[in-house]
């Protein structure tokens, strides 16, 4: 409801002309601080949109008086981080990954850096803890390695990596078998591939089963007689209970008849030699690594 205006004595202030059930509304002015603030607040913005880069264009952006941009900043940051990083990868350059390992301070250094660059070159594929992907890439962090397991291994495929086109790359193929052998031989066999990592199967058992000729024509040569697998040729081995492309017979038979084989790039070419000898001591670190 509507009334006239008045002075309210009680306050010292006018009402609007406002009221509803007898309370009238007081027009009570901004406190003086608040209207201080906002004029300075103001004032700040516009300085700040005439330095700063503020104001879109149909093409770029005003770039503000002092020429300042997040990307100039950043750059400034990684030039001061890189310089003060200057000692320790010249060490890094000039010692091999043994050296590094060998040496509290700049093992620190490698494991640290190569962390980072692990995180955002390999985690893609090897996952954030480098335990692998089943059916994919493999884990880092248990003491199955293809290619060799040592600082020197681990460094050789990284530098090179792994059947792409680097001159120096681990190179290895397994056939198919789908024409080689019938169905019933290759379900035979992966049988017995499957129980030679099988703590439940004696020997003699294992040994008198059907796949136990096929696997040593076809399949010894390369896996071992006993399947330990060949690390010179990046042959994995088939009795120590870890399974890349899978643990059941049908993903046996499967890699028999239609053999998976990943790849991996070379990394040497791409990150330089430096944070390729810190990411191998970091994988080297998981625990994994061998001596």
């Amino acid at each position: 409801m509507a009334s006239e205006r008045r002075y309210d004595p009680v306050t010292g202030q006018y009402t609007t002309g406002h009221q509803w059930d007898g309370i009238e509304e007081l027009s009570t002015p901004l406190p003086r601080w608040w209207v201080i603030s906002l004029v300075v607040c103001f004032i700040i913005a516009i300085i700040y949109a005439f330095l700063y880069p503020a104001w879109p264009t149909t093409k770029t952006y005003y770039t503000g008086l002092l020429g300042w941009t997040s990307h100039s900043e950043l750059a400034e940051y990684q030039t001061e981080a890189r310089a003060g990083q200057a000692h320790w990868r010249e060490q890094i350059a000039a010692n091999t990954v043994g050296d590094i390992a060998a040496s509290d301070d700049l093992r620190t250094f490698a494991v640290a850096g190569g962390k980072a660059l692990f995180n955002e070159n390999c985690a893609g594929c090897h996952g954030i803890g480098a335990g692998g992907q089943q059916g994919q890439f493999p884990s880092l962090i248990d003491d199955d390695w293809l290619w060799g397991g040592t600082l020197d291994d681990i460094y050789q495929t990284v530098t090179h990596g792994i059947r792409n086109t680097d001159e120096s790359s681990r190179q290895s193929e397994m056939p198919s078998f789908k024409d080689m052998m019938s169905e019933e031989e290759i379900a035979a066999t992966a049988k017995f591939v499957l129980a030679m990592s099988d703590t439940s199967v004696s020997a003699e058992t294992r040994n008198a089963m059907p796949g136990a000729e096929l696997y040593t024509n076809n399949c010894a040569g390369c896996h071992g007689a006993e399947g330990e697998g060949m690390r010179m040729m990046g042959v994995p081995a088939l009795a120590d209970q870890i399974w890349l492309y899978g643990e059941t017979e049908e993903a046996i038979r499967n890699q028999i008849v239609r053999p998976k084989m990943g790849s991996m790039p070379a990394w040497g070419g791409r990150l330089g030699d430096d944070a390729v000898k810190m990411l191998s001591v970091y994988v080297h670190s998981l625990g994994g690594g061998e001596k």
